[in-house]
């Protein structure tokens, strides 16, 4: 029934982080090694998340609707809400206006302070997007936009009973993963087009070829494979960005997701050549140095 056999190890990774919870739930006392776990497990659930929404994966509708229900529970938001802001919006317009998710709305900067505000700058426009097309559904097709508000209503429920049956639990055991998941996802896309250039065929994307990070990740290192093919299986990534890998400039490969990271956000606070060079501005013809008004301004909020 699943429409690739990779998706076992999927299905695997849904059971273990519901497994985990059923645990935690049941235990007389907390374990801060589990709680630890689940927050890490939720990071891969906004990935799946991501990867269903794309292709779902199921040939059976009834299944795939059931696994929506599911990601729904863990990732801490219904998952049609990809469809406006990321199927039809960021992968048409991949960083530039009016991408909901563009990484210099605010700053053209790249540094911990860009980073750690970028997930609720870009989350909060992404709200109005998915209301609006949550109406623009019920007029065209109330039936899919009954389906659609049935998946809010379900994460609406499942977090009341949860607070009423035992608020601190379910603030510990589902509530913090769900927003580290909600987080990450939002982090993974900042750092993969962030000082790229989004007009550039080859270099829109920063891709992460570690073999670490796509094994826990689901190949989603591989962005500019997936911006080129989005409907592309996740295990077939790894082998597609091979045939572009060679076109690609080697200041968006990154081996290591975890040194770049402390790199780049961490060492970069107190060593400028560890910071990245933004090449949107190069292109530009702007001094990376210098973030003039005259671009800011040209920048409008959608």
């Amino acid at each position: 029934m699943l429409r690739h056999r990779a998706d076992i190890k999927t299905v695997s990774f849904m059971a273990m982080i519901t497994g985990l919870l059923f645990i935690q739930w049941n235990l007389g006392e907390v374990h801060p090694l589990l709680v630890i776990t689940a927050i890490i497990m939720s990071v891969p659930v906004a990935v799946i998340a991501h990867n269903h929404n794309h292709l779902p994966m199921w040939n059976s509708k009834a299944l795939n609707a059931f696994t929506d229900y599911w990601l729904t529970l863990f990732y801490g938001f219904p998952p049609f809400a990809w469809i406006p802001t990321h199927n039809t919006n960021h992968h048409l317009h991949n960083n530039k206006v009016p991408d909901y998710t563009i990484t210099y709305r605010i700053s053209e900067a790249n540094n911990l302070f860009t980073l750690l505000t970028y997930p609720s700058i870009s989350g909060g426009i992404q709200q109005k997007a998915v209301v609006q097309f949550v109406k623009d559904t019920w007029k065209k097709d109330r039936p899919q936009a009954i389906y659609y508000l049935s998946q809010v209503a379900i994460l609406i429920t499942y977090l009341t009973i949860s607070l009423t049956l035992d608020w601190k639990k379910a603030l510990l055991f589902i509530v913090i993963p769900q927003q580290f998941s909600l987080f990450s996802v939002l982090i993974f896309n900042y750092i993969q087009h962030v000082h790229a250039d989004e007009d550039s065929k080859w270099n829109h994307s920063r891709n992460f070829i570690g073999g670490f990070m796509n094994a826990f990740l689901f190949n989603n290192g591989f962005h500019t494979i997936h911006h080129m093919h989005p409907r592309k299986h996740w295990s077939e990534n790894n082998a597609g960005h091979q045939t572009i890998a060679g076109r690609i400039d080697p200041a968006l490969t990154e081996t290591n997701w975890g040194w770049y990271m402390f790199r780049v956000y961490i060492l970069g606070l107190f060593f400028p050549s560890f910071r990245t060079t933004s090449m949107r501005l190069k292109r530009m013809n702007i001094n990376p140095g210098s973030t003039p008004k005259e671009v800011i301004s040209g920048m409008q909020t959608v």
